[in-house]
């Protein structure tokens, strides 16, 4: 912006359609200095310039870095945030991790398949790292629990989480972006799936899910596990909805303004067929003369021949 103030005339004509083109992604449609920049954007490129409108081409520049500079700030929370959601996500899984293998029995992810009322050969025991076939009936299924029982649980559940990932890198988008958002929106799955997976087994030996009290082998907890552990889609998808939403929000191009370069063929040729040129046209929105009203314009002329048979 220093330099825009201190080079010559035809150097900030020049650079001109470049601070047009910052501002249309930045600022408001509505925004006054980009109005004003809009209607002045002609004169400035034929050489036409003052110093008030170096001054305006300055200030606006400087209010869509401003504007830049604060659509980066919203990515950059956003990124702060999910890496400190992951952070804490994943220290309560390694804390149930390290609190299962401590007290096994008290966290005990073993499930004890129905027998037949009668039936004294006794009963199955199944956990997440071992079966236990043919165990007294009554046995409490938790005093057969391994220290490992909750870290294979939650690996499984990790595994499919990472499956998600993968199916969901169809949907990223690469940005020019500073921050690396699409990562930590992927790399929060993990964890959010070993938790999924260890909580998804709880409610399953908690008979919440109908038909689901027990399951008959450890292939079954595992697969189970992994299930549940893609299902932390469920929620994190909202997340990745999120970072995309945001990321579409930098530098997100406007169409109200004129284009610089199509502007100036369009005042050329209005020029030679209508003769001497004329002060520009400032419409209501500030936008700008537009194709629209040109357009319209002629149509009527045509309108107004056709109906008197002579150009008025």
């Amino acid at each position: 912006m220093i330099l825009l103030q201190l080079v010559s005339d035809e150097e900030a004509a020049g650079r001109a359609s470049e601070v047009m083109a910052l501002v249309k992604d930045h600022l408001e449609t509505d925004d006054p200095r980009r109005v004003r920049l809009g209607r002045r954007l002609r004169s400035i490129i034929s050489g036409e310039i003052s110093s008030s409108d170096r001054n305006l081409m300055v200030r606006a520049l400087d209010a869509a870095y401003n504007a830049l500079d604060d659509e980066l700030a919203r990515v950059r929370s956003l990124r702060n945030i999910l890496w400190t959601a992951t952070f804490l996500v994943l220290l309560g899984v390694a804390g149930l991790a390290v609190y299962g293998w401590f007290f096994p029995q008290s966290l005990s992810m073993c499930f004890t398949p129905k027998v037949n009322p009668g039936d004294t050969g006794g009963v199955d025991v199944v956990c997440p790292t071992a079966e236990h076939p043919g165990k007294k009936v009554g046995t409490p299924a938790s005093s057969l629990a391994q220290p490992r029982d909750i870290l294979t649980v939650e690996i499984a559940g990790l595994a499919g989480a990472a499956l998600t990932v993968i199916a969901s890198l169809r949907h990223i988008r690469g940005t020019d972006a500073p921050y690396m958002l699409p990562l930590a929106s992927a790399v929060l799955k993990f964890p959010t799936g070993a938790l999924s997976a260890f909580l998804g087994l709880l409610l399953i030996r908690g008979a919440f899910v109908p038909g689901l009290s027990d399951l008959d082998s450890r292939a079954q907890v595992l697969g189970w596990a992994a299930a549940f552990g893609a299902a932390q889609h469920l929620v994190t998808r909202l997340v990745d909805d999120r970072a995309q939403m945001t990321l579409s929000e930098v530098g997100r191009t406007t169409d109200a303004m004129i284009d610089p370069e199509r502007a100036a063929v369009r005042e050329h040729s209005v020029l030679g067929e209508t003769g001497a040129p004329g002060p520009p046209t400032a419409f209501q929105d500030g936008a700008g003369p537009h194709e629209g009203p040109q357009k319209e314009t002629r149509e009527g002329e045509r309108a107004d021949e056709g109906a008197d048979g002579s150009r008025p």
